[in-house]
């Protein structure tokens, strides 16, 4: 593996710097969607987009990272590593290949799970014009993650209450409901917004002009911290059945986990199945009339109860209190990439061989229909 994909600091500029530099090596016609914001750094944002494919290409992978900023350090190791790989093949000109890279570019900068406006984009994939989503279950717990829950006894308090709602109905319990998402609290965690995010509506911009007149395709969506440390999960999340999951539970078999979600579902696979919102319904329906197949890889790093939700409670003060900058905040950033990209030299190339394999098997369809 190259060695800046080892760095133990990685940053969003050394990310898109290698990303840009392979794609170009390898002839990727290329695209770039500026953000509107800087990063930590104080540099310029963007979603950068690579194509390989020759004209009127009809079949289509698609391989989206960072929806989930800081998850995009593992999706851009991957998606840097199989440059070569798609290159290749598409000499060919059977199938197309889109990688679209941290396409929540502020996230992945500023070391977050959400976005600038503190929406978690997994969230965010909805119909703004109809009734937004209630969770009723959320209102009792967010007063333990509002600004005056940042510090001292009343943090104490808040680690006390939440302490004691896991007694009670267990973590995973907790983390569905919580995770199920919000929509009225911009303060508070697992906020879907209030209308389409940057992201939302730049993601939906590229499928629209890559994708829109294919007749097949497989999108594949990178993400990290749930599930057994080193395990990639690979999941077709929907809100119902549709002919794609079957394609998937084809291609590939007993590997597949199928999350179909709702108000009252559940999953013991470490992600929320009560989520409404979700990246993958959102493609699923702007692909309607097509033979498309939307996965998901989840890599697992460390345990969400124990480490996960403290790194992102501690990040979500931080800038609900706006204390960007000293010692504190570089130990929290610290501590909240190590959650979602182990420097563990094995667990990167582990999870990079399997998502590779992920990759292989989805091209080997495409090139099979």
């Amino acid at each position: 593996m190259n060695s800046y994909l080892m760095d133990a600091k990685p940053t969003y500029s050394k990310l898109r710097a290698g990303f840009l530099k392979s794609a170009q090596k390898h002839n990727a016609q290329l695209r770039h969607f500026k953000h509107p914001l800087k990063g930590m750094d104080g540099e310029d944002l963007y979603t950068d987009v690579a194509v390989w494919a020759k004209p009127e290409t009809k079949k289509w992978l698609a391989v989206i990272s960072g929806t989930h900023g800081v998850e995009g350090y593992y999706g851009s190791m991957c998606q840097t590593e199989y440059i070569e790989n798609v290159a290749a093949l598409a000499q060919e000109g059977k199938v197309g290949v889109v990688l679209i890279h941290l396409i929540n570019p502020w996230g992945t900068s500023w070391k977050r799970r959400v976005n600038e406006d503190n929406i978690d984009l997994n969230r965010n994939y909805l119909d703004f014009n109809q009734p937004l989503p209630q969770n009723a279950y959320y209102e009792t717990l967010h007063n333990l993650f509002v600004k005056e829950a940042a510090n001292g006894p009343a943090r104490q308090k808040s680690n006390e209450q939440w302490a004691e709602k896991t007694r009670e109905i267990g973590h995973t319990v907790l983390m569905n409901h919580l995770g199920a998402g919000q929509y009225l609290h911009q303060d508070g965690l697992y906020f879907g917004g209030f209308k389409p995010s940057w992201s939302n509506t730049t993601l939906r911009a590229i499928m629209g002009e890559f994708l829109a007149d294919c007749t097949d395709a497989i999108c594949l969506d990178l993400h990290t911290g749930a599930g057994a440390y080193g395990h990639p999960m690979l999941m077709a999340i929907a809100e119902r059945e549709y002919p794609g999951i079957h394609d998937a539970q084809r291609i590939y078999g007993a590997w597949l986990y199928t999350v179909l979600t709702g108000a009252s579902h559940t999953t013991d696979t470490g992600i929320s199945a009560a989520a409404t919102g979700y990246t993958s319904q959102a493609m699923v329906d702007l692909m309607v009339g097509k033979r498309f197949c939307q996965l998901v890889v989840e890599c697992g790093t460390y345990d969400g109860e124990k480490v996960g939700h403290d790194a992102l409670l501690n990040d979500h003060f931080l800038h609900l209190c706006g204390n960007l900058q000293g010692e504190e905040f570089e130990k929290t950033k610290d501590k909240l990439l190590e959650f979602f990209f182990p420097t563990d030299r094995d667990w990167r190339e582990l999870v990079w061989v399997r998502t590779r394999q992920i990759f292989d098997r989805a091209l080997a369809d495409l090139l099979e229909r």
